[in-house]
């Protein structure tokens, strides 16, 4: 089963707009509530049986059973039969919400994840039709229940063979957006380790070097901008709450946020069909990015963005056919590539690896690549044979 997500740029009438801002409000609403519900059945367990809170208490039955999916659905469909807002709102998009809200809190309790939050008008940012009957997409056009047929900027062909699964639309600073999720019953194997490899390694300095020598520099996005969002943000703080100018000037930097995000991942895929362009397989280190972007250089780290570029490069190889595999981070910068003796550790500042033994002479980053890409051949043979010897 494959599964693709393709988003372009909807093209909406004012009365459109309209009707997509009165969702938002609506599913917010929603959302809102039925947190609201489940924070309030916790707060009324959170007493001992004997004794009261000093400031509050939560006057709930004990009997009351946890409001879950199942609860809040049947009680929303009881609700759109007095509510008009509910009853003018698409009743899939508002179940997806409760979805959305117990898929947080099975997180929340499974992966550690932090508490829901409430949402205000600016944090609900879009909804999902999870089901279509027929195809809703003819020639520039997308048929939305509720909307109507919105014209969209259909920037590349969908492929042939996809079934639309569902729709999400998008509320985002330079417009709205519409996400389609196509499925296609075909399974492919994964790419067999093969062709010409390449080693990678990420850094400040540089962006990346590669084991053939290349050097790509590293883009500062948010560097470049840095003056100008400072200077609108000092704006900000000078507007009153709630007023007209603040909320023109909050879309003035979320366009600006925006146009940092999409520079960046504009540069990563690029620079991924680059890479794919010159090798059959790709080795990168196995690295915790979060342990980075808590260190002094942790604003550089997160502007360049290595896990999102990792994440672009794995898909971008398994599309193309080229092989992509992680490799043991440590020591790659402490072994010479040619002669596999252990250098030690050298300051940040050297830029150079000269080995003692060898006397070989080459950039420090471009000689760790080396090393992780004589790490990444090896390993991916020995899985090549393990695999032919099970079978």
């Amino acid at each position: 089963m494959i599964t693709l997500t393709y988003e372009f740029k909807l093209i909406p009438s004012q009365q459109q707009i309209a009707i997509i801002e009165d969702i938002l409000a609506v599913i917010r609403k929603v959302w809102n509530y039925a947190l609201r519900e489940r924070k309030d059945w916790i707060n009324g367990r959170k007493c001992a049986v004997d004794s009261c809170s000093l400031h509050q208490e939560y006057i709930i039955p004990s009997d009351a059973p946890y409001p879950n999916y199942n609860i809040q659905a049947a009680n929303l469909t009881k609700a759109k039969k007095t509510n008009p807002e509910l009853k003018r709102t698409n009743a899939q998009v508002l179940q997806q919400v409760l979805k959305n809200l117990e898929r947080a809190f099975n997180n929340m309790k499974q992966q550690g994840y932090g508490f829901p939050r409430f949402k205000n008008k600016y944090r609900m940012r879009s909804f999902v039709f999870p089901q279509f009957k027929n195809n809703p997409i003819s020639n520039e056009y997308i048929k939305l229940p509720q909307i109507g047929l919105v014209q969209m900027r259909l920037s590349r062909p969908i492929p042939e063979g996809f079934k639309l699964k569902q729709v999400r639309v998008v509320r985002r600073a330079s417009g709205y957006f519409v996400m389609l999720s196509l499925q296609s019953p075909v399974s492919i194997p994964d790419t067999p380790a093969s062709g010409h490899p390449l080693g990678i390694d990420i850094g400040l300095d540089k962006f990346l070097a590669t084991s053939e020598g290349e050097l790509i520099e590293r883009p500062k996005f948010l560097t470049k901008l840095q003056s100008e969002l400072t200077l609108l943000q000092r704006r900000l703080k000078l507007k009153s709450k709630g007023s007209k100018n603040r909320h023109k000037l909050n879309q003035k930097i979320a366009r600006l946020h925006q146009k940092i995000s999409d520079t960046r991942k504009d540069f990563h895929f690029k620079l991924a069909h680059h890479l794919c362009d010159q090798a059959g397989m790709i080795f990168v280190e196995d690295l915790d990015f979060r342990t980075w972007a808590k260190g002094m250089l942790g604003k550089h780290t997160l502007d360049a963005g290595f896990g999102q570029f990792f994440n672009i490069l794995a898909w971008v190889c398994r599309k193309r056919g080229v092989y992509f595999g992680k490799v043991d981070y440590r020591y790659t910068s402490q072994i010479c590539p040619n002669c596999g003796t252990h250098t030690g550790k050298k300051d940040l500042s050297e830029r150079i690896h000269k080995c003692p033994e060898c006397q070989y002479e080459i950039n420090r980053d471009v000689a760790a690549a080396k090393v992780i890409c004589h790490r990444g051949v090896t390993a991916a043979f020995a899985d090549a044979w393990f695999n032919k010897l099970t079978v």
